[in-house]
């Protein structure tokens, strides 16, 4: 009987809940769904996709069928909203994309730019005198007060201050000699 009955009455019916209905609309027009998806999208991987998409939605949408013009006219509506649909999606995941590959490419460049700073300071750090790498090391990044590092150096606060006043001048002028 089913493949006697229109594709308006099959809807109406799958409408109402009816899952023979909707199975036999389904296994009328599943080739026609993919046929029209697969000339919107231009690739069967994502016709296949939109399809299976679009046939997940169907029990939800076919509540929307009024019958005042044929099912198929209906039906290629349902897929060409969702090929558009899919467009925008992927048109907007695409500028997402560029959008984090702008700032992916900003994260790249800061850290290696920083991992370069940390390779020089270590670099620099070895051509100082023992004292001063020592001093260095326990104030680098505030790990240390002036007071703290005098304590584990055994020196006086004015000696740490002293150092790394030296430490400054020393760097610069490391630095200074590297870019001319």
């Amino acid at each position: 009987m089913r493949m006697t009955t229109s594709d308006e009455d099959l809807a109406k019916a799958a409408a109402k809940g009816d899952a023979d209905a909707f199975a036999a609309l389904l296994a009328r027009h599943y080739d026609r769904i993919f046929r029209l998806a697969f000339r919107l999208c231009g690739r069967g991987d994502q016709a296949e996709d939109l399809t299976q998409d679009i046939c997940a939605a169907m029990p939800a949408k076919i509540s929307g069928f009024r019958a005042q013009a044929k099912f198929t006219t209906w039906l290629y509506r349902v897929v060409v909203n969702a090929a558009e649909d899919a467009r925008r999606r992927q048109a907007s995941h695409s500028r997402a994309a560029v959008g984090w590959g702008d700032v992916e490419q900003m994260r790249r460049a800061e850290a290696a730019e920083t991992a370069e700073a940390v390779d020089w300071l270590q670099r620099a750090m070895c051509a100082l005198p023992q004292e001063l790498q020592d001093t260095l090391a326990l104030t680098l990044e505030d790990e240390m007060t002036h007071a703290q590092a005098a304590e584990v150096l055994g020196v006086s606060e004015g000696t740490v201050s002293w150092r790394m006043s030296d430490i400054r001048k020393r760097l610069r002028a490391l630095r200074q000699e590297e870019l001319a």
